[in-house]
């Protein structure tokens, strides 16, 4: 009795090349290609369109607003319209002595607060780094505290401490026969007013740099100690060269708030007469956009004080890139 071998019908005759098992893999292999080259540019989607909306766009409504001026037709009744200027309005802000005049007082401010908020928050950073230092954490929060504090609160609660009436420095003067301190008078006034900034603005400062001191190998402590450095030579020699990166983020940090000086001076106002409507840049801009209802003027001082922005950072940066560069060759 012989037997029959059956060939399933699913085999492949003779000389046939045999299917390809890889196909099926491959092409999920290629699916999963295209969704990792997708997925950047999916993750990054949000930010890029909050960016264009909130950021570009408006930027480019106040350029081209800049460029535009309202002009009257038809006499006193006439009705208002929307004229194409060019750059009259930059040559209007460019000559308006009332812009420069607050460019002066902020440099006036800034001579004041940027070295000291910067020289604060490097000494606090430094003591906190010590080996000696106790309460670390505790320091820590409550020089950062005041850095949580709204602009616009900080300036009510040190504006009651600077009006004669209510401030407790002047009570004490008073009581000893020295009259009341002009907190809110010229001169005294840049440094009050700088006093607040230097009170916000050193904790955020000291946490930069002191993360920084943090990232330092702590066997070059090690090393110059067994050479017999003293703590104060650490300090002076080692740690402050090994930082400098993180001083000059923070000082472009308050160069860019100082020429954003707004909230400090503008609560005040009502509080002292020495205070003007045009006593910072930023102030004349708010008038213009909101007192004169002048929107292409206040949008071409916006422009020239974002661009002076920009540009000064640059400046400093590329100062300070060279001469690392110089000092490292």
């Amino acid at each position: 009795m012989s037997t029959t071998v059956q060939t399933p019908r699913s085999a492949a005759p003779p000389g046939a090349p045999a299917p390809s098992r890889r196909a099926a893999p491959r092409a999920s292999g290629r699916r999963q290609s295209r969704g990792n080259r997708l997925a950047p540019y999916l993750f990054t989607a949000p930010a890029v369109i909050l960016y264009i909306a909130f950021m570009l766009i408006p930027v480019g409504y106040a350029v081209w607003l800049s460029l535009r001026a309202y002009r009257i037709e038809g006499g006193l009744l006439g009705r208002k319209t929307d004229v194409f200027v060019g750059f009259e309005n930059y040559v209007a802000v460019l000559t308006n002595p009332d812009f420069a005049a607050g460019f002066g007082r902020l440099f006036v401010y800034g001579i004041i607060a940027v070295p000291l908020t910067l020289g604060l928050a490097l000494l606090f950073a430094l003591l906190l780094d010590t080996p000696a230092a106790r309460l670390k954490r505790f320091g820590r929060t409550a020089i950062f505290i005041p850095y949580a504090v709204p602009g616009v609160v900080a300036a009510l609660l040190w504006g009651f401490m600077y009006l004669p009436s209510t401030s407790p420095f002047s009570y004490i003067t008073r009581a000893l026969g020295l009259g009341t301190i002009p907190f809110l008078e010229e001169p005294g006034l840049f440094g009050s007013l700088a006093n607040i900034a230097i009170w916000g603005g050193v904790g955020f400062n000291m946490i930069i740099i002191y993360t920084s001191l943090r990232g330092i190998p702590s066997e070059i402590y090690e090393s110059a100690r067994l050479d017999g450095a003293t703590e104060t030579q650490i300090a002076l020699r080692i740690k402050v060269p090994l930082v400098v990166p993180a001083l000059v983020l923070t000082g472009v940090f308050s160069l860019i708030g100082t020429l954003q000086l707004y909230s400090e001076p503008a609560t005040l106002q009502p509080m002292t007469s020495a205070i003007s409507n045009t006593w910072v840049p930023l102030m004349t801009i708010y008038r213009d956009a909101f007192g004169t209802d002048d929107l292409p003027q206040a949008a071409a001082a916006s422009t020239v004080l974002a661009v002076g922005t920009v540009l000064v950072s640059v400046i400093i940066l590329r100062i300070v890139n060279r001469k690392r560069m110089g000092v490292n060759s």
